[in-house]
């Protein structure tokens, strides 16, 4: 199976998969931590794939998506983004609103708390 195959079994058998270097219990940079913090704290049940353990899927999720950072992140088979557009999206309430829109379980006080701490005074 070559690595395009691979992401595309993943991202359709996943409601929501993380492209990430390292693991959500281990990230191994400061974009994947921080996506994988927010999915954690909102209690969302994802598949974590770990880029640096196979450069074909590296370079393989670039190709598949057209983009060219990770972490990316997948629900229900759509792109989402890398860090930067799902910081935003949680930011703003964009991120639930997909969610809810998908049927993806997440805790929607914990998305409150994200928004409520990160306000601007």
């Amino acid at each position: 199976m070559s690595a395009i195959d691979t992401i595309k079994d993943t991202v359709a058998k996943n409601d929501v998969v993380l492209f990430m270097k390292g693991t959500k219990m281990m990230p191994q940079c400061g974009f994947s931590s921080r996506v994988a913090g927010v999915l954690n704290y909102m209690g969302i049940d994802y598949a974590d794939v770990n880029v640096l353990a196979d450069a074909d899927i590296r370079q393989g999720i670039k190709d598949f998506s057209d983009w060219p950072t990770i972490p990316q992140l997948y629900v229900k088979g759509e792109f989402v983004g890398g860090c930067d557009i799902v910081t935003e999206m949680t930011l703003s309430g964009e991120l639930d609103q997909l969610l809810e829109a998908k049927g993806v379980a997440f805790d929607k006080a914990a998305s409150e708390k994200i928004r409520e701490a990160n306000k601007e005074s």
